[in-house]
């Protein structure tokens, strides 16, 4: 059995922890939410300037298609997960594959400063490499959380981190864009400061990923590198029965699935229903998701006292029933004031989903999975495939119907499954 010596809520190593959300979360905001959704949308259109793009060789949507970016990313990280996970629980290089995977992203996010006009190829290729990094990276991220807390400080150091990454990530978007603030016409150059951003972004996760992954205890033991197949499967299975054992885990596995589908998907398509539907400017767009990711830092530290009183599972049906509420008002949005109403509720809410789901997950892991990536590998599995399938289905009803409004309907449904489950649970 691999396990690390540390000493568990030692504050220094909660820190290093907590540190690498400060790192990663650059690319949620910046990459997945704001700038790159707004340039790619300035970016991808045809010759006349309409939305209709050419994609190898198919015609598509520019918004459908930035959905289809997303699912394919997540379905490759999703498909390899599991196995990662488990070859980095045998060999006893976990720290290193998150080394591996923060490199991969962050180069990716740098990269992308040469996604031009007529590069359409390469800038959703870098963004399907950067989505890879980020994904493949938490899995082996969240799996240190059992071994560096107590249960009784799960929700509590999740929130911690979840809380620093949106401060750090805001940070750094407002000095992205301090110029269009601070110069008179910096507008005009909006696409060069988005460019610029994305360097910067890269920097600032490896930078402050590295610093992170020094404070995170290294695993002792392990086969190291090894090219045998068959641990690994047999790894796996054992995964699978763990989970089949534990009372509870499955319904909530399948509650955290269906609202995972809709939160995602929520978070990556966001800032181009508001410039697609509303059209909206992209300074108004950049500001508003500002302004959400603030409101996110509030809903973390929120939520992480309402599961204190509610306990997880009733904050996490509580949440489901916002979300549907929040999801149904889009649907009926005319107007910039209601979209920032909207905004608002959404990051309230994401905040303290997102590290409600995470700590809960934790409470349910047996004392000798703790210090191991095996049963998150199953976790970010079910993680990966929801946002594939939430943001395909959006993609794909946005294609059909040219209209993105009715796609948030679906997303209403998604909420509801993921409440009927966790409500099972409860009874």
């Amino acid at each position: 059995m691999i396990r690390s010596k540390v000493l568990r809520n030692h504050p220094g190593t909660i820190h290093s922890w907590c540190m690498y959300d400060w790192a990663n979360s650059v690319y949620s905001l910046i990459i997945a939410s704001t700038l790159f959704p707004v340039y790619f949308n300035r970016i991808a259109v045809n010759s006349e300037g309409g939305q209709l793009v050419e994609f190898l060789g198919f015609e598509v949507l520019n918004s459908a298609l930035f959905s289809f970016a997303v699912s394919f990313s997540f379905l490759l990280a999703g498909v390899l997960s599991p196995f990662l996970s488990a070859y980095a629980d045998l060999s006893g290089l976990r720290k290193q594959f998150l080394l591996f995977f923060c490199f991969l992203g962050s180069v990716s996010c740098g990269l992308l400063f040469f996604f031009t006009s007529g590069e359409l190829e390469l800038g959703i290729g870098l963004f399907v490499l950067a989505a890879i990094g980020f994904s493949s990276s938490i899995v082996f991220y969240n799996s240190f959380l059992p071994e560096i807390a107590t249960p009784d400080n799960y929700e509590r150091v999740s929130a911690r981190g979840f809380a620093l990454g949106y401060i750090g990530s805001v940070i750094l978007l407002l000095l992205i864009l301090a110029p269009l603030f601070l110069v008179p016409g910096a507008g005009n150059s909006l696409d060069l400061i988005c460019r610029i951003g994305f360097v910067l972004t890269g920097i600032w996760w490896f930078s402050f990923g590295i610093y992170a992954m020094k404070g995170l205890p290294a695993s002792e033991g392990g086969l190291g590198l090894f090219w045998s197949v068959k641990p690994i499967t047999e790894r796996l299975g054992i995964a699978m029965k763990l989970v089949s054992a534990t009372s509870g885990l499955p319904r909530f596995l399948a509650g955290f699935f269906f609202m995972n589908m809709g939160v995602q998907t929520i978070m990556y398509l966001a800032a181009i229903f508001g410039e697609v539907e509303l059209k909206l400017s992209s300074e108004k767009l950049i500001a508003t998701i500002l302004i959400l990711q603030v409101l996110a830092i509030a809903g973390a530290w929120l939520f992480s006292r309402v599961a204190s009183g509610l306990q997880p599972l009733g904050a996490l049906l509580f949440a489901c029933v916002l979300w549907a509420a929040i999801c149904v008002a889009a649907y009926f949005i005319k107007t910039e004031t209601q979209f920032y109403f909207v905004a608002a509720a959404v990051g309230m809410v994401m905040g303290g989903s997102q590290s409600l789901l995470r700590s809960t997950f934790t409470h349910y892991l047996p004392g000798n999975e703790h210090g191991k990536s095996a049963l998150y590998g199953l976790y970010d599995l079910l993680e990966k495939f929801s946002i594939v399938l939430g943001t395909l289905v959006f993609g794909l009803i946005n294609q059909w119907t040219g209209n993105m409004r009715d796609s948030t309907l679906v997303l209403v449904v998604f909420f509801a499954l993921g409440g009927l489950f966790f409500r099972m649970r409860k009874s």
